[in-house]
């Protein structure tokens, strides 16, 4: 509740200070009258906040070198930076022997720590990374500052003088008022209405009360902690166009995100979300999607971008061509991909091709990938493009083999499924040494059934074992006739050993 009482104009010792408040004087019910024979002053009583409010205010106020011990009660989870590194609040206490109050902060950096959260044996945090923690003083420790605070300091505030001690005159109903300090206050909220693109750096929380006409909202370098930190701003913002949170450090903790339905969705927007460490779950169908780039990794190798993705859907899109599901085999952890009602997607043996395409994929369009239909698959297309291979330039030797560059972008893993390997008798010095290129799927089974024809010996008198160039004087015993080749990793240049 706003407190008004009147002030005789003769009290000029007691003159209002324009900067201590925002309002309209439509918004004074019950001011007193004015004295025709003498002018009177309007006095405004702002209310005394909690004292929690007071502590937390502190905090957020101390945004550049003041720091304050006292930490807010909602600490746990809270994004902070310490000498220019952010990271995430996940334990407040003491930690002895050391007397006083401590912070365990888990570091977006892993390599600014020093521990895994623990301390003498005692385990106060966890941290995802060995390294990932330390442990701060909470003097030394950045909260941010509120939105409006924020805004106000770097738009309204830091504008110049208020040039308080210039007074005016205005009506109040039918009175005439003498005020001071006014004009400033409403050049500021005239600036505050006409502000359409703002940019604010750390900024943990805040509400802004006050309608104004913002349409572009930069908040990189934020401290904002969760989503509903960024739900309350935006709501305020009622004609917000474009939100940029680059780096998106309110988004460290997601595990899914969901950007369905949104046209517009291309590849160089994804990259803005690439690095977040913990998403697991991506869905962005009918956004109109069409290529995918990882340009950080080469052929077969694979890319640091998503590092966590394990289930992606990008159904209804316009994915047409095969590079795209080339791409996804760069995704270090994606196992589930749905991927249904595409272009490339129609032909009958789409399905085959994207798991011959994605060694590491279990489950695609919710149906779980089979070890025999994963076999089936990639012996399939290396039958398909076996010739197209050779072509190229490919060989079973691997002296002579140099497929060209433009198949193997087109079929980055047709070589890795296929591995070169030396077969040689042990005990038939007479025997010559063959060589045979084997899809990594075989199994142990099926190479002693291709063996028992090429030496017309029997099947069940067959031995086999490996030695690799990777593991001089040691041979590894393939035991299991149910195991594919690719379980003993056997890889392209190892020699097969075959005893009878």
């Amino acid at each position: 509740m706003w407190n008004f009482r009147s002030l005789n104009a003769s009290a000029q010792s007691r003159k209002l200070r324009g900067r201590e408040f925002l309002c309209s004087f439509e918004a004074w019910p019950g001011a007193h009258s004015v004295d025709q024979t003498g002018l009177k002053l309007i006095e405004i009583h702002l209310p005394q906040p909690p004292e929690r409010w007071n502590q937390r205010s502190r905090i957020l106020d101390s945004c550049c070198p003041i720091m304050s011990d006292i930490v807010p009660l909602d600490v746990i989870g809270r994004r902070v930076e310490v000498n220019g590194e952010f990271a995430t609040v996940r334990f407040c206490g003491t930690v002895p022997p050391v007397a006083g109050l401590w912070l365990g902060v888990e570091w977006d950096n892993p390599e600014r720590g020093k521990h895994d959260g623990s301390h003498e044996g005692t385990m106060y945090f966890k941290c995802r990374h060995p390294t990932g923690g330390s442990f701060v003083r909470p003097n030394k420790v950045n909260f941010g500052v509120d939105f409006l605070t924020a805004l106000k300091k770097r738009y309204v505030l830091e504008d110049g003088s208020d040039d308080d001690g210039k007074s005016s005159s205005l009506k109040v109903g039918s009175k005439q008022v003498q005020t001071v300090g006014f004009d400033s206050i409403t050049k500021k909220q005239s600036q505050l209405r006409a502000l359409k693109d703002i940019s604010l750096w750390k900024c943990a929380d805040g509400a802004l009360k006050r309608r104004v006409d913002i349409r572009v909202v930069n908040l990189s370098k934020n401290l904002l902690s969760s989503w509903d930190e960024v739900i309350l701003i935006a709501e305020q913002l009622t004609n917000l166009e474009d939100l940029d949170l680059r780096p998106v450090d309110v988004l460290q903790k997601m595990r899914l995100l969901d950007l369905s339905s949104n046209p517009g969705i291309d590849e160089s927007q994804l990259c803005l979300i690439a690095y977040l460490p913990r998403l697991e779950h991506l869905l962005i169908s009918d956004t109109g999607l069409s290529s995918i780039h990882f340009p950080d990794a080469g052929i077969g190798c694979k890319t640091s971008m998503f590092p966590s993705l394990q289930y992606l859907v990008v159904n209804d899109n316009k994915i047409s061509d095969w590079s795209f599901i080339n791409e996804l085999d760069k995704l270090q952890s994606l196992q589930a991909l749905s991927c249904t009602r595409n272009p490339l997607t129609e032909g009958n043996k789409a399905k085959e091709i994207i798991i011959a395409k994605i060694g590491q994929l279990k489950t695609l369009n919710r149906s779980e990938i089979l070890p025999d239909e994963r076999r089936g698959a990639e012996l399939d297309y290396q039958k398909a493009f076996g010739n197209e291979w050779k072509r190229a330039g490919g060989h079973t030797d691997p002296d002579k083999n140099r497929p060209n560059e433009e198949f193997l972008l087109a079929h980055p893993r047709y070589q890795l499924l296929c591995s070169t390997l030396k077969i040689k008798c042990s005990d038939k010095l007479e025997q010559k040494v063959l060589e045979k290129q084997l899809p990594d799927s075989m199994t142990i089974q099926k190479v002693k059934g291709l063996l028992s024809r090429l030496l017309k010996v029997p099947v069940s008198e067959l031995l086999l074992s490996y030695e690799s160039p990777k593991m001089p004087g040691r041979e590894i015993e393939l035991g299991d006739d149910l195991q594919s080749l690719q379980f003993y990793s056997v890889e392209n240049g190892d020699c097969l050993l075959v005893r009878w």
